[in-house]
């Protein structure tokens, strides 16, 4: 856990869990004997990824970004993704809330890893939203590319994910670049998914920035690191210049959410080259 103020809002990065993807994927067309150096495999050829989410909390409401990979997996699944998730209330406990405690979910898009802590077991063998008193908020961009379960990208986005919340009626669909209140509003970014959402938490001392699947890790900052899951690669190109080199001359505080050893970092900027080191100021609560 992480925690820190910034003005009036107080902001945790949550652990959610780990899981492992193949780094071919996760790195698309750039070379393995260039990315493992930085990101090892293991004999899978998958690299270990962090899910970080963020807790933002104004005063008002709490607003919990992502969710993670969420309890809802069988042994397979479980193997496949080495998926080491944790529950809502679990995620929350290190921040002294719990699951009844979160206004409002944001999700930054439907893929399993970023939205699969959406819901849970309900005990009577259905599902049921994870996180009760919470409107979760998506684009419907996003909801619609959900639910095309055509085979490019059926395995990324999972039913449980959102069908359950929406038969609660507690999905909440916004389209394009919208303000939620209290300092919080979204960027679109599109390029991973078509209509990647990203929080932005404008605070009296300077920006937030959750960066999601734009950014999975640092390694993800030079422009041509893409990865192969990205639906539209030549878009993310296009979201990540236009973003960047704004974070690193602006000194916007980013959360890596796939980063094991890097989840919150400023931008430095030299020679067209942008590289990512933690806060100065930044207090770390283990």
């Amino acid at each position: 856990m992480i925690r820190f103020s910034r003005g009036d809002h107080q902001l945790t990065v949550l652990d959610a869990g780990r899981l492992r993807l193949d780094g071919g994927a996760m790195f698309g067309v750039v070379p393995k004997p260039l990315w493992e150096r930085e990101r090892a495999p293991d004999g899978r050829n998958r690299i270990p990824l962090a899910m970080n989410v963020l807790l933002v909390q104004d005063g008002k409401r709490n607003l919990l970004v992502d969710t993670g990979a969420g309890v809802v997996w069988d042994a397979k699944q479980r193997d496949i993704y080495a998926i080491e998730s944790k529950s809502a209330s679990e995620v929350l406990a290190p921040a002294g809330l719990g699951p009844e405690d979160v206004d409002v979910v944001l999700c930054t898009h439907l893929h399993f890893d970023h939205a699969g802590g959406n819901t849970e077991p309900d005990g009577k063998g259905g599902l049921r939203a994870a996180y009760p008193r919470a409107q979760y908020v998506v684009q419907r961009g996003d909801l619609e590319v959900a639910r095309w379960r055509n085979e490019r990208t059926r395995a990324s986005y999972l039913p449980h994910a959102f069908e359950p919340l929406l038969a609660e009626g507690r999905l909440r669909t916004v389209e394009g670049e919208v303000d939620l209140g209290g300092g919080v509003s979204v960027v679109l970014a599109p390029g991973h998914t078509p209509w990647l959402q990203l929080p932005r938490i404008a605070t009296r001392e300077g920006t937030v920035f959750f960066l999601a699947d734009l950014v999975p890790t640092a390694s993800h900052l030079r422009y041509p690191w893409i990865m192969g899951y990205d639906l539209e690669p030549l878009r993310t190109l296009e979201s990540k210049k236009r973003l960047l080199p704004q974070a690193a001359r602006e000194g916007w505080w980013l959360v890596l959410e796939h980063d094991l050893d890097l989840p919150l970092a400023i931008l430095e900027e030299r020679e067209g080259k942008l590289s990512a080191h933690r806060p100065v100021e930044l207090e770390q609560e283990v």
